[in-house]
């Protein structure tokens, strides 16, 4: 059965959605089978591999309304071993949807919609990731009930801990009343300027924080990171001999090695 890791972080601009996608094609690069769920309004996960928005017929918007079955929502990329289940823009209006139904409906959906889906292709896949949206509403409970794991990306700049003790909250609610088994998968350091003292000031706090829980591996702050989602690939399609697609395979390695070389 695969593993579902959710990437969450209710602050934006922490390289959730860049590790998301390099994460994943790194995993698929080493083997593994990989099913990346973008369920981000925004949709920069989708774009960044370079799925046309004209050419999507289901997306996670039809997944978690129940309009499809996942297994007809799932699209496969030209990355090794790498599929995605694309995200548009109506996704935005869900959470005002789900809102206004009925409350057994609205708890189904919360609860029970995504993770009942994904249970019924785990087994076609090692690595199921899901990019969360930036905000701890419906749909960041929905990918928590679904998940066995919660990877955090952590910028390495100042306030970089602020609003971390709500989201470790959240994780505590969501394992009381809806996911018992739910885990911290770790914690990923993300855009390291190593030239200044604060970037590493941070490094230090946020492993003082979270001990075993920090990778090793830190995701550096690098221009071809950020130009290879604008040509619709990850950064080992882009540039396979950046530090950046180094660092990434480094840190599939690492969530391989924690999850027993499965």
């Amino acid at each position: 059965m695969g593993k579902v890791i959710s990437l969450v972080n209710q602050k934006g601009g922490v390289g959730k959605t860049t590790t998301s996608i390099n994460l994943s094609s790194s995993l698929g690069h080493l083997g593994k089978k990989v099913l990346l769920i973008d369920l981000d309004s925004q949709s920069n996960t989708t774009t960044g591999l370079g799925v046309e928005k004209a050419k999507i017929k289901n997306s996670t918007y039809n997944v978690i309304m129940g309009d499809c079955d996942i297994k007809d929502a799932i699209i496969k990329t030209p990355f090794k071993n790498l599929s995605v289940i694309p995200s548009v823009i109506d996704l935005a209006g869900a959470e005002i949807e789900i809102i206004q139904m009925s409350s057994q409906d609205r708890n189904f959906i919360m609860t029970g919609q995504l993770k009942k889906q994904i249970d019924t292709i785990r087994d076609r896949y090692d690595y199921i990731i899901i990019d969360c949206p930036p905000a701890l509403g419906i749909l960041t409970t929905n990918a928590l009930a679904a998940s066995d794991s919660v990877l955090i990306p952590i910028q390495c700049e100042y306030y970089s801990l602020e609003g971390v003790n709500l989201l470790l909250k959240t994780i505590l609610q969501v394992q009381k009343k809806v996911n018992s088994n739910l885990e911290i998968e770790g914690v990923l350091l993300t855009m390291l300027d190593g030239r200044t003292l604060l970037g590493l000031e941070v490094v230090e706090d946020v492993r003082k924080f979270f001990n075993e829980k920090v990778f090793s591996t830190i995701i550096p702050r690098l221009v071809k990171l950020v130009e290879a989602p604008s040509h619709g690939k990850p950064i080992i399609e882009y540039d396979p001999k950046s530090k950046g697609a180094l660092a990434y395979l480094n840190l599939a390695k690492e969530v391989i090695e924690r999850n027993g070389n499965k």
